[in-house]
């Protein structure tokens, strides 16, 4: 067990997240665009065109402009995020679901040009619902919110580098959204989607906290525990309900709450 413990960590040391993420970037935009131009430049029902187009949308909006402004400005913003005189314990799950909502408000706006792209809102769709406060409320950001507290749990005793906290929690965001077709996952851009919502809040957490260099079962603790996190929301749940009873959503697809 010891040796192939060491064998793996051998492997991992010779590969560097930054050029891992760079990888799937590359991937991820060569796939894309293939199966964007597979798709619309057949036959393919208008919806399913239309549903391509919103991607392209969320992928240029929010991972090409978002995560550019995010890279770029990322000292910047981190001298603002720690001047606020806050514990680090506060902040982080704070910032995390500000980014959660705003990428929410891109993918909802996504869903609600459906007519711009040629397709009708409900026939194309790449949200549960095209109202913005029933998606975040009952099947997003709501959902996110306990990942980005166990994620505060794991930072608060490990020291794990930016650029691998986006690829963890970009492959949590992809087996999560295997549960709704198992093919996301290859597209590899989720990991972007996912990735880019903890990445600044990562960096721009202080230096001298006392966290450890973390250890290699921290990895996989790391992409697992954050999926399990959802039974934090259980305490809540009766509130939710009488929301969800309250607000009567509309959904384009199948929901728990039903």
């Amino acid at each position: 067990m010891r040796k192939m413990v060491k064998y793996f960590q051998r492997i991992l040391s010779r590969i560097s997240a930054q050029g891992l993420v760079k990888a799937i970037g590359i991937y991820s935009a060569l796939v894309v665009s293939l199966i964007s131009l597979l798709v619309l430049a057949s036959e393919s029902p208008s919806h399913e065109k239309a549903v391509i187009k919103m991607v392209w949308g969320l992928i240029l909006i929010w991972i090409v402009l978002g995560g550019s402004l995010m890279y770029f400005f990322r000292d910047p913003i981190r001298d603002v995020v720690q001047g606020i005189h806050m514990p680090w314990q506060v902040t982080f799950p704070l910032f995390c679901t500000v980014l959660a909502l705003l990428e929410e408000a891109v993918t909802v706006s996504m869903t609600n040009l459906a007519p711009l792209f040629g397709a009708e809102v409900g026939q194309a769709f790449i949200t549960a619902s095209a109202n913005y406060l029933h998606t975040v409320l009952f099947h997003s950001v709501i959902v996110f919110i306990p990942m980005f507290l166990v994620w505060t749990v794991l930072l608060h005793f490990f020291d794990f580098p930016p650029a691998h906290v986006l690829l963890l929690f970009g492959l949590t965001g992809s087996i999560a959204e295997m549960s709704i077709s198992p093919t996301n996952i290859l597209a590899g851009f989720w990991f972007f989607v996912y990735g880019l919502m903890i990445y600044l809040p990562v960096y721009s957490l202080p230096k001298n906290r006392a966290a450890r260099k973390p250890k290699w079962w921290a990895y996989p603790l790391a992409v697992v525990a954050p999926i399990l996190s959802p039974i934090l929301l259980l305490p809540i749940m009766p509130l939710l309900r009488n929301l969800w009873i309250m607000m009567d959503p509309v959904f384009f697809v199948d929901s728990s709450w039903n």
